[in-house]
C-alpha cells in the first residue's frame, strides 16, 4: 500500500470534488478514509429541564430527526464517493468510513485524526469570499493551520 489518505468529508459538492481529485491524482494502492465529524446533538435530544422553552421542547424531536436524516445523507454521499474511487481502480478493502461526534471542533478533530498515521489530508475548500473567510475562517483553513508534519491538500 502506498500510503494513507484522510479525506475530510461532508455532504458538499466540494467534498465530492476532493474525492474526484484523489481518484485522479493518487494511485489506487492508497488507502482512503472518509472522515466526518458530527455535531453532538445527542445531548440536545436527551435534554429535559424545566428551564427549556416550550418552543424548544415542541421542536426537540423534529431537530433530532433532522440530525438522523443528515447522518443518512452523509453516509449516502460517502457511498457515492466510494463508487467513484472503486471505478478509478481503488480497492474496496482500502476504502473506509469513520464518523465521530465532535470533540474539540470539526477542524481540530480532523487535524487530530490526521496525526493517527495518515500521510496526507485532502479537503474540499468551501467557497467563502475572501472577506467572509477572513472574519469567519473555514474548516479547511483551520485544518491547514492546525496540521503539523503532514501534507494538506485543499481542493477548490
Amino acid at each position: 500500500m502506498a500510503g494513507r489518505i484522510l479525506l475530510g468529508f461532508d455532504e458538499s459538492e466540494n467534498a465530492m470534488r476532493a474525492v474526484e481529485f484523489i481518484a485522479k491524482f493518487f494511485t489506487p494502492d492508497h488507502a482512503v478514509t472518509f472522515f466526518h465529524v458530527l455535531l453532538d446533538t445527542e445531548a440536545i435530544c436527551d435534554m429535559n429541564s424545566p428551564e427549556l422553552s416550550p418552543l424548544f421542547l415542541a421542536h426537540q424531536a423534529d431537530f433530532c430527526t433532522l440530525e438522523d436524516k443528515k447522518k443518512d445523507m452523509v453516509t449516502r454521499h460517502m457511498e457515492k464517493g466510494k463508487e467513484i474511487l472503486v471505478s478509478a481502480g481503488f480497492s474496496e478493502a482500502n476504502i473506509s468510513f469513520k464518523v465521530q461526534t465532535r470533540k474539540k471542533g470539526v477542524a481540530r478533530d480532523i487535524a487530530s485524526e490526521a496525526k493517527s498515521g495518515y500521510d496526507a489530508v485532502v479537503l474540499g475548500r468551501r467557497g467563502l469570499s475572501n472577506i467572509a473567510e477572513f472574519f469567519l475562517g473555514s474548516i479547511s483553513q483551520k485544518v491547514l493551520h492546525a496540521s503539523k508534519d503532514i501534507s494538506v491538500v485543499l481542493v477548490t
